[in-house]
């Protein structure tokens, strides 16, 4: 079959580059994003950091490069041959060194385009092509569409873009519900414990909205304390009463292996809290136990280049995936809460990634070029520590969005392998579609 298919450029196979901007706009606090190298991830666009530009300068930049649904963006340096698709009824403005490529549908289906990128024989040719800097390697925008690639016919495009892009979907699915729990979960502690809605609910009269049961454990009242008013019963402690702190392993680049043990470090930890997945190093080194996170232990980033505080103090809570046995590095501490404290991972992890508290935690770091965050940054501070039963109905809540979540990423991991295993085998014509479906017909997932 694949004898019959023919190996185009993507000049010849109507696949158009569209340049960006040579410019950079200034930044805005809200309004168009402005997608740079750092927004490609794994064939898709990641905006949780991206910039911001006003709707003057997105109109203006987007005049020579406006991206449309299944355009593909390319970056050329940094990691060049790195793409993302274009989703449906996204706008944005093109950093530069990224360019568009556009399929117009005569020998590339457009929603085929974003895997045609991502098999051996592109990365070939990105290789072939590489200008190999001093800095930065690099790809000409006169050489992209000189690329040579294997195409198949139309009708086999459009069923191998469905059967990956299935799979995607279910991917995207996945990371929205997972990104529903936790926007629901943090929504629910803000309302309890920092603005304690419902406590102020019932010292009006009104209804606070929740089960009766539930409404129950809530005082009525709100007492003045050294932190302001706070609910009757509760109380205001240091943080060091509720938890131990540790630094974790100092280590040498040398002892960074593929196969060694998981650790955690500051790329573990995303800005504004939660775990992020990518960020995964190994180590086969020396360390002694202290330097030992188990699952479910809370991480909290102490080190951060520049005092813009957009990672510093946040917390994540390590996934059960690494079991018992992982390492978190020096930039990061670990938190534990103490026996005789009833305020769970759980709740310290969303406490810590308030704003009100994160401003306060961070505001203790200190430096010159590189911002650290002492251990008294996460002892001092006052807290407030509502009683064991208050607690415990929100984690209840609060635990079994957390572990939904990590059911569902390690679905998704499942998934994007089956996808990744599948791509060359379809793109190439060694596997048929036919038996590809037969194949996610009987997949666990």
């Amino acid at each position: 079959m694949t004898g019959k298919w023919p190996t185009l450029s993507l000049r010849e196979a109507n696949v158009t580059l569209i340049d960006c901007d040579h410019r950079t706009p200034p930044a805005s606090d809200n309004g168009y994003p402005y997608v740079a190298i750092p927004e490609l991830s794994n064939g898709q666009l990641d905006l949780s950091n991206v910039r911001r530009i006003s709707r003057e300068h997105f109109f203006e930049w987007t005049r020579k490069a406006k991206p449309t649904a299944n355009d593909v963006v390319l970056s050329r340096r940094c990691n060049p041959g790195e793409t993302a698709v274009v989703p449906e009824r996204l706008e944005f403005a093109l950093g530069q060194n990224l360019v568009l490529l556009r399929a117009d549908g005569t020998k590339v289906y457009p929603p085929f385009l974003r895997w045609l990128v991502r098999g051996p024989e592109w990365w070939q040719q990105v290789n072939k092509f590489l200008n190999v800097g001093a800095v930065f390697d690099s790809l000409k925008c006169a050489d992209i569409p000189n690329f040579r690639i294997l195409i198949p016919p139309l009708p086999e495009q459009r069923a191998i873009a469905h059967i990956l892009g299935s799979l995607d979907d279910k991917i995207e699915v996945n990371r929205r519900m997972s990104a529903t729990l936790e926007a629901m979960a943090r929504a629910l502690f803000k309302s309890w414990f920092v603005d304690f809605e419902p406590v102020r609910a019932k010292s009006q009269g009104r209804d606070p909205g929740l089960p009766p049961q539930l409404a129950s454990v809530f005082p009525n009242r709100l007492a003045e304390t050294e932190l302001g008013e706070i609910p009757e019963g509760w109380e205001v402690k240091p943080l060091s009463d509720c938890v131990d702190v540790a630094r974790g392993l100092s280590y040498k680049g040398k002892g960074l292996s593929e196969e060694g043990v998981p650790m955690h470090n500051l790329n573990s930890i995303y800005e504004g809290g939660g775990y992020k997945h990518d960020g995964l190093k190994r180590y086969d080194g020396d360390y002694k136990s202290q330097h030992v996170a188990h699952a479910g232990d809370l991480i909290v980033a102490n080190t951060e280049q520049g005092h813009h505080r957009l990672l510093i103090g946040y917390a994540a809570i390590v996934p059960a995936r690494f079991g018992q046995e992982s390492l978190f590095s020096h930039h990061i501490y670990r938190v534990r809460h103490k026996r005789e404290c009833w305020l769970t991972v759980d709740y310290l992890c969303h406490l810590l990634n308030t704003s009100v508290m994160h401003d306060i935690v961070s505001g203790y770091a200190n430096g010159t070029t590189v911002n650290m965050l002492p251990i008294a940054g996460l002892q001092s501070p006052l807290i407030v520590v509502p009683p064991a039963h208050v607690v415990s109905a929100f984690c209840g809540i609060a635990g079994a969005a957390r572990l939904r979540h990590e059911e569902m990423v390690e679905e998704s991991r499942t998934l994007a392998a089956l996808r990744d295993a599948l791509l060359p085998k379809l793109i190439s014509g060694e596997l048929r579609v036919k038996d590809a479906e037969r194949a996610l017909a009987s997949a666990p997932v």
